[in-house]
C-alpha cells in the first residue's frame, strides 16, 4: 500500500485535484487511469533519459513502469494555469527516493487530456 501525502492547498481546483490523481496513479502502478489521460500525439520528455512519441509508445512504457509501485508519494505543490500545469514532490520506491517535477501542456485549458509531458527526475 502506498502512503500519500498532499500538501492542503494541492487540490482546491479541478485540473489541481487531476494532477493529484494523475500523479497517484504513476505511484500507485495505475496504468490506465494514465493511458486514459493523454492525447493520441503525446511527446513525454524525461530528462536526462528518453523521449517518448505517440500514444503506443507510451502505453508500452507505461505498462513497464506500472511494476514499479511507490511505497511513499509526497506531493509537494501543484500549479496550474490555462493549458499548462506543474507539480514536484518525491516518491519512495525500491529502497530510492527520488524527487521529481513534471511540467504539462494539456490540449486545451478545460482539458485533463495532456499533449506533452516533461519530466525532471533525480535519485537523493
Amino acid at each position: 500500500m502506498t502512503q500519500i501525502t498532499v500538501k492542503p492547498d494541492c487540490g482546491n481546483s479541478p485540473k489541481k485535484e487531476f494532477l493529484k490523481k494523475l500523479n497517484i496513479a504513476f505511484a500507485t502502478g495505475d496504468a490506465d487511469f494514465i493511458i486514459d489521460h493523454v492525447s493520441d500525439d503525446i511527446i513525454w520528455h524525461i530528462f536526462g533519459d528518453k523521449r517518448i512519441d505517440g500514444k503506443e509508445h507510451f502505453k508500452k512504457e507505461i505498462n513497464i513502469m506500472k511494476d514499479y509501485v511507490a511505497y511513499e508519494l509526497t506531493i509537494h505543490s501543484i500549479i496550474t494555469h490555462g493549458a499548462e500545469g506543474a507539480l514536484n514532490g518525491e516518491m519512495k520506491m525500491g529502497g530510492k527516493t527520488y524527487v521529481f517535477c513534471d511540467v504539462y501542456h494539456f490540449k486545451n485549458t478545460t482539458s485533463t487530456v495532456i499533449r506533452e509531458m516533461n519530466s525532471y527526475v533525480i535519485a537523493v
